[in-house]
């Protein structure tokens, strides 16, 4: 499937905008370059349209998972991007720090922390912008 086809891919975009924000989307998407733009278009319809769009589980618990997973993975930089869709799916500061906690044990104290630094930053950012 590719941009402009109406179904999961569409999905994939409003998901990934209700989630992320628009700024964040049209910084990803519109600055993706001819070599890149596949894996955006994957990422889109597979990852926001194919699963993030599903009734299994609410978009809290799926933030919250991905706040794990990506600790698990020390992918900081998407841990940045997810801290504040988690914010945007209504997680309270207090179930991402719990979240992130919990990784101390399963991940290792060195991911959580740097973690911890990461989801600090960025809940600061948030609180700043108001």
């Amino acid at each position: 499937m590719t941009a402009g086809d109406d179904s999961v891919y569409d999905k994939g975009v409003s998901m990934r905008r209700r989630v992320l924000g628009d700024a964040h989307v049209e910084r990803s998407m519109g600055s993706s370059s001819e070599f890149a733009r596949p894996v955006q278009d994957l990422v889109t319809e597979f990852c926001w349209g194919a699963v993030w769009s599903r009734d299994g589980l609410d978009l809290r618990t799926r933030s919250l998972l991905n706040l794990v997973m990506l600790t698990a993975l020390n992918r900081m930089h998407e841990l940045g991007v997810h801290v504040r869709g988690a914010v945007n799916n209504g997680c309270s500061r207090d179930q991402i720090r719990e979240a992130l906690l919990q990784t101390a044990v399963y991940c290792g104290a060195p991911a959580a922390l740097e973690s911890f630094r990461v989801a600090e930053r960025v809940l600061a950012e948030l609180e700043a912008d108001g």
